[in-house]
């Protein structure tokens, strides 16, 4: 009968067995991981070219239309009376807030949808970083995009207007804060959307409020008394966003300064409900 004997185990031997990798939450790495999961999708591509197809082509298009107006002598009418080269040229942003908005609600809801939430904050267990990650990546991403569509827009509109009333230079007052202003705020846009696809938790959701708050609460607002709609129209988000751009102002209207203070302070109230859900409700 023979008795088995442990033998311990030599410090050499304890030295050689493989240590496991300590691993640590930082800011950098959560960064980088919604860097990599927001090019790993399909329709990250897909948006932000419509959304840069759009900025560019309703901008030539509008510049288009309205040299061919000059042309054929034609009186101008409407919003191309007082055109000009920044104005035709940025006419496609409220389209491109749409592509830019959408996609800044799936970056978010798109993971509450498949499930991969409880993956992503089961890595991150304190959860905003999680949320101020998505929001800075996808917000620098469509700032870029959003810039580089306006200056693109501008300088093909600003060649097709040559020669007419409207033509401008990026050297005329005001040409450069309008077009850095349009990239601005489709950047904030996207930033909202991601805070309202974190907030509503459902991709059709955070669409439906997004949509309302951009285009169909402006309409609603106008069929209120002249008093009241004169006070409250100016900082509504999307007016509000659009004097950051505009070029020229009036007395119904805010001021750049003002209008980027003012979406700014939409943009931190929809990341401030969206942090308080994430802290006090399961995902």
């Amino acid at each position: 009968m023979s008795t088995l004997t442990a033998t311990p185990e030599s410090p050499e031997t304890a030295q050689a067995a493989p240590a496991r990798p300590a691993y640590r939450v930082t800011g950098r790495r959560v960064l980088a991981s919604e860097w990599a999961k927001l090019w790993s999708l399909r329709s990250t591509w897909i948006t932000l070219g419509l959304g840069l197809l759009f900025l560019v082509a309703f901008g030539v298009i509008a510049a288009s239309r309205y040299k061919s107006g000059i042309d054929s002598g034609r009186p101008m009418h409407g919003n191309f009376a007082d055109a000009t080269a920044v104005s035709l040229s940025l006419f496609g942003t409220n389209f491109a807030q749409l592509a830019l908005g959408v996609l800044g609600v799936l970056v978010t809801a798109g993971e509450y949808s498949t499930g991969m939430i409880r993956s992503t904050m089961a890595a991150v267990p304190r959860r905003l970083p999680v949320l101020w990650s998505k929001a800075a990546v996808y917000g620098l991403v469509a700032l870029l995009i959003a810039t580089v569509g306006a200056f693109v827009a501008f300088l093909v509109g600003s060649q097709v207007v040559s020669g007419t009333p409207a033509a401008m230079g990026l050297g005329h007052a005001g040409v450069l804060r309008s077009l850095l202003g349009a990239g601005l705020y489709l950047g904030l846009v996207g930033v909202i959307g991601t805070a309202l696809g974190a907030l509503l938790r459902s991709v059709a959701g955070g669409i439906s409020v997004l949509v309302a708050a951009l285009m169909l609460v402006p309409g609603l607002i106008s069929l209120l008394p002249s008093s009241w709609s004169g006070n409250i129209d100016p900082y509504l988000p999307s007016h509000a966003g659009e004097s950051i751009f505009a070029l020229t102002h009036d007395s119904t209207t805010l001021s750049p300064g003002a209008g980027l203070w003012v979406f700014l302070g939409w943009t931190a109230l929809a990341l401030a409900a969206a942090a308080y859900r994430l802290r006090r409700s399961d995902v």
